[in-house]
């Protein structure tokens, strides 16, 4: 199924599920997220809610090409507003991975990060949409911008 398919299914099925809470947030500290990301890169979703401290954010992705690795990030969390269901969110973080190369060797890379963007509660679903800044620090210095459109579910 071709990636923009999958998208506009996943948040049609989301709507349908959502629509008798669309705004009301039903998070509360401590509950784990857990859900997927679809971008660059595109993984397992992890997290913590702390609405007056620091949450934790952990992707364990891959790009398609080889390449695994883990992102986690401390994340503060505030409403948007007067909204109890849209929040801004960011926060610092790092990464860690190795890639396959040609020759079936595999080598680690890693370095900082920061994460940055808008969620929107919908029941205990919540859609977000984020940037994340990388700067490579192991192999070699090179600073790149990754980001996507997740989608979780609260336990």
């Amino acid at each position: 199924m071709n990636p923009k398919r999958l998208l506009n299914v996943t948040l049609f099925i989301t709507m349908m599920l959502a629509t008798p809470a669309l705004l009301k947030a039903q998070r509360v500290a401590g509950d784990v997220g857990i859900g997927l990301q679809i971008g660059e890169p595109s993984g397992l979703s992890i997290a913590t809610y702390r609405p007056n401290g620091v949450g934790i954010d952990i992707l364990a992705a891959w790009d398609l090409d080889r390449f695994l690795y883990v992102n986690p990030h401390a994340i503060y969390s505030t409403h948007v507003g007067n909204s109890e269901a849209l929040h801004f969110f960011f926060g610092p973080g790092g990464f860690v991975g190795m890639y396959e190369q040609s020759d079936g060797d595999y080598n680690v890379r890693g370095g900082i990060s920061g994460t940055a963007g808008f969620s929107l509660m919908l029941g205990r679903f919540e859609m977000y949409l984020r940037g994340t800044p990388r700067l490579r620090l192991i192999e070699e210095t090179q600073a790149d911008i990754g980001g996507g459109l997740g989608l979780r579910y609260w336990l």
